[in-house]
């Protein structure tokens, strides 16, 4: 029988930036679409055949803009019979570098709710490879309750050493690269990852050491594998097409090759090894040096790193008169990089990586596996590599005569260069597969499960399965009849599959669980508390929603707020359990208070901003401007994947008018304040002629709001 999407594991895999796509991807096209975006790719498709694997989702970003292919812009991609490139648009529409992506994370995360809202499910794990993918995930985990996984690929600190070895200053490295901002998403990512992915001992023991955290017990080295269908020794007589894109830069194209295949990069150490070339004659003699550094129409339109870094190369070629030595390619495609390969191992030539800092290094397998030896730096992954295929030597990347001397080791005993190749092709097969790879973390996988609450049992988990979101104010609507209440919450269990249950109340969070508990309500899926300006979701413990907070703080001074109506007549400071970060609460005497316009005018000419809420005849609220429980409602639409037309609310009293007014569904209950009124006639708010939970149960009918499952099933994305 076929598997479908609900009878295995659900994978979601995340990688934010660079260019994905599933055909011929652009490898090296800058800096942000390197071994990573192959790494996914491979991922995803050995995951989707592994026979426990139901569906993989690598979720990026959708990119819409003529600079970049069309097919970036589509929201969805097979790739495997079971797995999707998933590209959801949050951002700009442009392509924009990894270094200008951290505003729009949260974007990222709302745009995943929606996304699962759609296939239908929850992922069983969501795995952030990167930095900024690695905070994305653990977002996302946090709301749902799910393991995370993270991968870091490279980490900043790491990187943050090398440049200052190569002698930036820590102000441009910041500049340039957004260190600190990086290496707090590693320190989120880590401190939340259940189980952290790495390549090799030595990135373990070495480069996470880096950081303070409580990562070291649950990281797993589980080394990435290689394609061996694409990644091949050279047969005998073969023909290279690819040889005519190299061979018109060369004097003696027969030579070895000194083959890098490398981004455009300045960590990638160009510089040193064009250096090492040029001054050593010997190297020269035996062989040409290759430079195959990604796709460019012409050096004035690249970004400025990259232009910088061919500037420097093409000034050093200059410089030690290389030309008719030195190949440098415009471009290349995907399906050119194992021809590449192949071509310098029937040359008898050698890979090299001279990279500042090399976490794993997959050229470096992709190469042992084409049966072509390797010379690399001496950091991270190539120690473990050259450890275990015997295929090269490691070199300290910033000395170029050791780089020269250890690239004419390999390259003048033709006997020791047979034996590291075959020893490379042996050790790639064995311990490289991502066969290999996947039968590993699958194992870890269920592992964490097991010890690890289903997100599915998990409340906060329904709002990304409802069909509806059911959203009630407390005092005198949901609570003041008991019987009533009691058919209420019979209903909510009832259909506890489709509807998510919250509530939103101008009590403070922690008043508000003690009256939950008072009147025997199970906790709901998510607390609109403090008069919308707080948002928590059920999980075994309270979460808070962080986007939420992001979204109100504008503008908000509280303390200039107390100042300006500390002279106002008739209000006084209710105690500080009832203060909150964003809400300033006061008693009113309504004989002798100026009333809400003035107030209001008197916020306005002291230059501040503050949403002022009256209600109960007694109480005022101030809350940022853009906070209300209408606009939480709104935002809890949108970060869930509900139309308004799939939500409901019910209040009885003025601070429930802007929730009511939202565009959901409302319904005013019969024991309602005066201050609702004027309500009366709007269209989608309905007045019940039942009070308290009752006329709640009688406004869902009025609505029609559960209509029969079937009637929203069309949204489910990929197989059933």
């Amino acid at each position: 029988m076929e598997k479908t999407q609900h009878d295995g594991l659900y994978i979601a895999l995340i990688s934010l930036h660079g260019l994905i796509r599933g055909e011929n991807p652009e490898l090296g096209r800058d800096a942000d679409t390197g071994g990573q975006v192959q790494y996914v790719l491979d991922l995803s498709r050995a995951l989707a055949e592994h026979p426990d694997v139901a569906r993989v989702d690598l979720m990026t970003r959708q990119i819409l803009s003529t600079n970049v292919g069309y097919e970036y812009g589509e929201p969805l991609e097979q790739i495997a019979d079971r797995a999707w490139i998933v590209r959801l648009p949050f951002g700009p529409h442009r392509y924009l570098y990894k270094e200008n992506l951290w505003p729009y994370l949260p974007h990222f995360v709302d745009q995943a709710l929606v996304h699962f809202r759609g296939v239908g499910r929850i992922p069983d794990v969501v795995h952030g490879h990167y930095a900024d993918a690695g905070e994305g995930a653990s977002r996302i985990a946090r709301l749902l309750d799910l393991p995370v996984v993270f991968t870091g690929h490279s980490l900043g600190r790491v990187k943050e050493q090398r440049l200052l070895d190569k002698g930036l200053s820590a102000e441009v490295i910041e500049e340039r690269y957004h260190i600190s901002r990086r290496i707090e998403a590693e320190e989120i990512a880590l401190d939340r990852a259940d189980l952290v992915v790495t390549s090799t001992i030595q990135e373990v023991e070495e480069q996470y050491a880096m950081y303070r955290t409580g990562a070291r017990k649950r990281m797993a080295v589980i080394p990435p594998g290689v394609d061996l269908s694409r990644f091949r020794p050279p047969r005998r007589g073969e023909r290279f097409e690819v040889a005519s894109k190299i061979d018109r830069f060369l004097q003696k194209p027969k030579k070895p090759m000194v083959l890098a295949l490398q981004r455009p990069d300045e960590r990638k150490n160009l510089e040193t090894l064009i250096q090492a070339f040029g001054e050593s004659e010997t190297l020269r003699d035996l062989a040409n040096l290759v430079l195959v550094i990604g796709t460019r129409d012409n050096v004035e339109s690249m970004p400025k790193a990259q232009r910088t870094v061919l500037q420097q190369m093409l000034h050093k070629i200059d410089r030690y008169d290389l030309y008719g030595s030195v190949a440098y390619p415009k471009e290349h495609a995907s399906d050119d990089v194992p021809v590449l390969y192949r071509l310098a191992a029937a040359r008898h030539g050698v890979f090299v990586n001279p990279a500042l800092t090399e976490p794993f290094g997959l050229t470096l397998i992709e190469a042992a596996a084409s049966g072509l030896p390797i010379v690399a730096t001496n950091d991270g992954g190539p120690q473990e590599i050259v450890r275990i295929c015997e295929n090269g030597l490691l070199v300290d990347p910033l000395d170029a005569d050791a780089l020269a001397a250890s690239l004419v080791e390999v390259l003048s005993d033709r006997q020791q260069w047979r034996r590291r190749a075959r020893s490379g092709v042996r050790g790639a097969d064995r311990h490289f597969s991502w066969k290999g790879h996947v039968a590993q973390y699958v194992k870890r996988i269920k592992g964490l499960l097991r010890r690890h609450r289903r997100a599915a049992e998990v409340p906060s988990a329904r709002l990304a399965l409802a069909d509806r979101l059911l959203v009630c104010d407390i005092d005198n609507t949901l609570i003041g009849d008991r019987e009533a209440l009691a058919e209420f919450l019979e209903w909510v269990e009832a259909h506890r599959e489709r509807v998510a249950f919250g509530v939103a109340t101008g009590r403070v969070l922690e008043r508000t669980l003690d009256v939950l508990e008072e009147w025997e309500i199970p906790r709901p899926d998510v607390l609109i508390t403090a008069v919308g300006s707080e948002i928590h979701y059920s999980r075994p413990e309270l979460v808070t929603d962080l986007s939420w907070t992001q979204a109100i703080e504008y503008r908000w001074d509280p303390k200039g707020l107390r100042d300006c109506l500390a002279e106002v007549p008739g209000i006084r400071l209710q105690p500080g359990g009832d203060q909150r970060q964003f809400k300033i609460s006061y008693f009113v005497d309504r004989e002798s208070w100026p009333g809400t316009r003035q107030v209001r005018r008197l916020i306005r000419d002291r230059g501040l901003a503050a949403n002022v809420i009256f209600s109960h005849h007694e109480f005022l609220d101030l809350l940022p401007v853009r906070a209300s429980k209408g606009r939480a409602i709104r935002h809890l639409a949108a970060r869930w994947g509900f139309s308004l037309d799939q939500v409901l609310v019910a209040g009885d009293s003025g601070n429930d008018a802007d929730m009511l007014r939202s565009g959901a569904l409302g319904v005013v209950v019969r024991n309602h304040s005066s201050e609702l009124r004027y309500l009366q006639g709007r269209e989608r708010i309905f007045f019940a002629g039942n009070s308290y939970a009752r006329g709640i149960v009688e406004g869902i009918q009025h609505h029609e709001f559960l209509p029969p499952a079937s009637a929203d099933s069309s949204h489910l994305i990929g197989p059933e």
